[in-house]
Order: structure tokens, then sequence, then C-alpha cells
């Protein structure tokens, strides 16, 4: 009799956690974290990236010292904070993370703009490579952000909704840190790869009024119709 009192309390309770959106709320959790899982990985791909990069332009341009140590110093800086899967709920942590982020993103969209300067670095094949696995990085980043995004965005709807806010309150389920407007203006245009474009061409010699210039010793042209004819100067007496 116990037995089947406890069986039916079970099938009580988990109709009951069911209706209140705690499913839902762990489903959405759990997208939150693939989502982050994948921003980090994508960040993580970047900074690999680095200091190759770094290298390849050092060969080319070394007077460019103060880039290239702003962009080692934003690497360095992503790479000393520890991010745990408890970042997400921790807006504080979350934001440092962010920042450091986001300044490497600047630091790099300068050297990359540095770099239009150095044709022989332009044409480098290592660091044409590298530009592109950069661009490419960029992209899937801004991606990865959106997905995170929006994931967030679902579950803290629901954990704001009725029931389901009371049934957040009791897991300790709160809303979680997200990307601002401010954060996604810096990554939205990654660093362009521009490999040099041939010069434009020359705009095409126009012709003065009344016909073509002639060549030293040719004949005269013919005067075009309309124009006036050009004055013959007096004889000197």
């Amino acid at each position: 009799m116990l037995r089947k009192f406890w069986i039916v309390l079970a099938a009580v309770m988990t109709m009951a956690l069911g209706g209140c959106g705690y499913n839902d709320l762990q489903r959405q959790d759990e997208g939150v974290k693939a989502a982050w899982s994948e921003v980090l990985n994508q960040y993580q791909r970047r900074a690999d990236l680095v200091p190759n990069l770094v290298n390849t332009v050092k060969g080319y341009a070394q007077q460019e010292q103060q880039v290239l140590t702003e962009v080692t110093k934003a690497r360095a800086q992503v790479g000393s904070i520890k991010v745990t899967p408890e970042v997400i709920n921790d807006p504080e942590a979350f934001q440092k993370f962010v920042q450091a982020q986001n300044q490497l993103t600047g630091a790099l969209s300068r050297l990359i703009a540095v770099s239009e300067a150095y044709p022989n670095l332009k044409s480098d094949q290592n660091f044409r490579d590298l530009q592109s696995q950069l661009e490419g990085t960029e992209n899937r980043i801004a991606v990865a952000r959106n997905r995170y995004i929006k994931s967030v965005q679902e579950f803290n709807s629901t954990v704001r909704q009725f029931p389901t806010n009371l049934t957040a309150m009791i897991f300790h389920m709160n809303v979680k840190p997200n990307f601002s407007v401010a954060d996604e203006s810096t990554i939205s245009t990654p660093p362009k790869v521009d490999f040099g474009k041939g010069a434009a061409p020359s705009a095409p010699t126009v012709p003065p009024p009344g016909g073509a210039t002639p060549a030293p010793g040719g004949p005269t042209p013919a005067p075009t119709p309309g124009a006036a004819p050009a004055s013959t100067p007096a004889p000197k007496s």
C-alpha cells in the first residue's frame, strides 16, 4: 500500500513539474550551455591564430611595434580569464570576458589596417592564408553569438513568465547575462580582408572643343561644324 502511495505521489509531482515549466526550463538551460560552448570554441580558434599572424606581420612590419604589442597583450588578457560553465550565471564575470574579447577584436582590426601599407606582406602566402582563416573565424563567432543570444532570450523569457517563474525561483534558475547591443556593433563587422586591387583605370582624355589637337607636323584637322573659325593675325606693315 505504501509503495503504491509513493508511486502515485511521484506521478503527481512529475505532472506538476511539467505543468509548471520545469521541463522547459531544463531544456532551454541545456540549449544555452550548448550555444555558449560553441561561442567559446570559436573564440579559442581565433586566439590560436594570433601568434602566427603576429609573427608573420612582424617579419615585414617590424616598425609597427605598437600595434603588434596591442594584439599580443589583448590575446594574453583573453587567455588570463578562466572561463567556466558558471560564467553564464555570473553577469560580472560574463562582462569581463566580453570586454577582453572586444579588446582583441579591436586590436586585430588595427593590425589588418596596418598591413594594407605593406605590399610585400599582403602578397605573402602564409599571411593570406592566416587572414582568410581569421575572416572565416570572425564570421563563425558572429553566428555562434547570435545563437547564444536567441537561446538566452528564450530562457530568460521563460524564467520571467508565470507560473514558470515560481518554478525557477524554487530551483534557483535566474536570468542569464547576454551580449549587449554595443557588443554586437563591435562584432557585427568582421575585419575586412583586402589583398589589394588593381589600380583604377585612368579617365579617358577628353579632346578640347573644336576637334582633336593635331600632332606636331601633322595636318590641321577640319573644324567642327558650328565652331567659330580661328582668327588670322593681321600682316605686319
